[in-house]
């Protein structure tokens, strides 16, 4: 069974607290926290002020950071300071991987390294020792609502062998498309964590949605 990992994204913003309370209450692990730029991709979201206000009003939760930014090393220190618990940043960005890695770890936080649908997942391979979650993105980063591109489940099964070949133990995330369907593909090709924006968020039951996403 994998764990849930509500995007806060599509959260209902009037009500931001009592929706993630109530993901966290349907067994939701992690609140995945998604930021855009509107360069490294063609949207914004939501910065450090709003990770600091929900950080404060629900300090028991994992904060699962998710860096869609051009140079994300800038925003390291910033995030972590905010309440982040890993911060995760894609490996197509402009910042050196191995820097980035270092700077999340100096501010307390796990790592993670997120791929695009059409890098190839061995770019991750070299930092692999140094992660604690790679995310796999099943749709192209941006925007929610978007189907669940079934191919990306290779790079899933690529990464699976190849931790147990080096006997690693990192996390294997999945994000975009992710509902009680595709999550069980998701599950069976070895994911760990399930990104979950609109089936979670987008529904009048925000406990029961989870509470069914987190049985998968």
């Amino acid at each position: 069974m994998a764990m849930l990992a509500p995007s806060v994204l599509s959260a209902n913003f009037a009500h931001l607290e009592q929706d993630c309370r109530d993901a966290l209450a349907g067994g939701a692990k992690l609140l995945h926290y998604d930021v855009m730029d509107g360069h490294f991709v063609p949207n914004l979201s939501f910065g450090v002020p709003v990770l600091k206000s929900l950080h404060a009003a629900l300090p028991e939760a994992f904060y699962d950071v998710h860096l869609m930014l051009t140079d994300p090393i800038d925003y390291v220190k910033p995030f972590a300071q905010a309440g982040a618990s890993l911060i995760n940043f894609h490996v197509e960005s402009n910042s050196d991987p191995v820097e980035t890695l270092a700077a999340i770890r100096a501010e307390g936080c796990k790592t993670g390294m997120t791929v695009k649908p059409k890098t190839p997942v061995e770019s991750v391979f070299p930092y692999l020792d140094q992660l604690d979650l790679v995310l796999i993105m099943s749709v192209e980063p941006g925007f929610g609502g978007q189907s669940f591109m079934a191919d990306m489940l290779d790079k899933v099964r690529t990464l699976v062998k190849e931790r147990e070949r080096r006997g690693l133990n990192f996390l294997i995330e999945i994000d975009g498309g992710i509902n009680t369907k595709t999550g069980v593909q998701a599950v069976e090709a070895g994911v760990d964590v399930l990104v979950a924006g609109s089936t979670a968020f987008s529904v009048p039951d925000v406990k029961a949605a989870c509470q069914a996403l987190s049985q998968l």
